[in-house]
């Protein structure tokens, strides 16, 4: 049976949830009960989140830089010093600089690298340790729609989160037969403050609370991948089987590229 973390089964730690989709997931799963743990740069915003926060679990605020391993590693090291153990995991810290193909530059793509994808990275090899030595887990790793297939202005964006799907992807194997369930949560264009950076119509551009409605759903079910909106998700999912002139063709007419 796949495992699926309740709040007697431990805490659960959040990356990137001073705003957007992490902060409103963060909200909903203490409504569930859970001890939840949120990460990011931002002090302050994690301090007014957790301080301000009035329901059923509780919401402490602890930050980090995820680019810093170590800070990682200390994170998780204190979660499970103040909580026993971690349940749930939920590495969604993420950047995005729209770059076009003539004004590339080292900087966007060893920026957004050291985010997507170290981010990710430095978080989820302590969380597997912790997890595997308890005998169970939860993790989920926030990528996109734009991992699915190239997008226009998200070359370092798009290849980052196409990495993340085939990560998840390929740790899967392993990680059933550790008790650790692991998903990837591939939205579309969600109302956040990283969307706000784009300059064409996003097709059912989807309010923060129910994407994060989805994602805390999705946690409850044993689907490898959460994904929405699906009349939009399932789409590009489709276009990706059509031969390239067609998804080239698509993709210009939906995004305007």
């Amino acid at each position: 049976m796949t495992f699926t973390a309740k709040p007697k089964d431990g805490a659960v730690w959040i990356t990137g949830a001073s705003e957007g989709i992490g902060k409103a997931v963060a909200l909903q799963m203490a409504d569930e009960g859970f001890d939840v743990y949120i990460s990011a740069r931002s002090k302050d915003k994690l301090e007014v989140i957790a301080s301000s926060y009035r329901g059923k679990g509780n919401i402490f605020a602890l930050p980090l830089d995820v680019t810093d391993r170590t800070a990682n590693l200390k994170c998780v090291e204190h979660i499970v010093s103040k909580s026993n153990k971690l349940a749930v995991c939920i590495l969604n810290a993420g950047t995005f600089k729209p770059m076009r193909g003539d004004n590339l530059s080292f900087e966007n793509f060893d920026f957004t690298h050291s985010v997507n994808i170290d981010g990710v990275i430095n978080g989820l090899v302590p969380v597997v340790d912790t997890m595997k030595e308890a005998g169970q887990g939860q993790i989920a790793i926030v990528s996109s729609v734009a991992g699915y297939g190239g997008l226009p202005k998200n070359g370092p964006y798009g290849l980052s989160k196409a990495g993340l799907i085939n990560l998840a992807e390929s740790l899967k194997y392993d990680f059933d037969k550790m008790n650790i369930k692991i998903q990837i949560v591939t939205p579309g264009f969600i109302d956040t403050p990283l969307t706000e950076k784009n300059d064409f119509p996003m097709p059912f551009l989807m309010p923060v609370d129910k994407a994060a409605q989805r994602v805390v759903k999705g946690l409850e079910k044993p689907n490898f991948e959460i994904t929405f909106p699906r009349r939009f998700t399932y789409m590009l999912k489709f276009m990706n089987l059509w031969c390239y002139p067609v998804y080239f063709w698509m993709v210009r007419k939906i995004t305007g590229g």
